[in-house]
């Protein structure tokens, strides 16, 4: 008999309703449809923000908040999300001046290439803590009905 996981199942939950919050947010400001923002990185809210949250709340509900899991959990969720708001964030900020820099060469002929760098890489810090809160109120929500 298999058991699902109640912390990890909290935490695909969470990183689930961040991508589709994705598509809503894109649907009212775009006014389309993008299913590939389900797969997507970066935008609001921060989806790695609130996978690894719902996963560290999880593991505080159920192994305690005093617990070494939690406290491993708490550190990965820190890491993820300085990650996503700093380092991700710079290297969005650097494909955007390169892709300029790029048109501006293939403009001039001197440079000819046939693809853009992603731009869209990380977060701002309110997508962070946007992220960040989902994956508490759905790892207090929803963990309940799985244990």
């Amino acid at each position: 008999m298999t058991t699902l996981n109640p912390a990890l199942v909290v935490a695909i939950l969470s990183w689930f309703i961040a991508q589709c919050i994705k598509i809503v947010i894109t649907m009212i400001h775009e006014k389309k449809f993008d299913i590939t923002k389900l797969t997507s990185s970066g935008g609001m809210p921060s989806s790695h923000s609130s996978f690894t949250v719902a996963l560290t709340t999880a593991i505080g509900q159920l192994e305690g908040y005093s617990s070494s899991m939690f406290a491993v959990a708490c550190v990965f969720s820190c890491v993820v999300m300085y990650d996503a708001a700093n380092v991700r964030m710079q290297a969005g900020n650097q494909a955007i001046l390169l892709n300029e820099i790029m048109e501006h060469l293939k403009d001039q002929k001197k440079f000819n290439i046939d693809f853009t760098l992603k731009e869209l890489l990380g977060h701002t810090p309110t997508q962070v803590f946007f992220g960040a809160l989902l994956g508490i109120i759905v790892a207090l929500v929803g963990l309940p009905y799985l244990i």
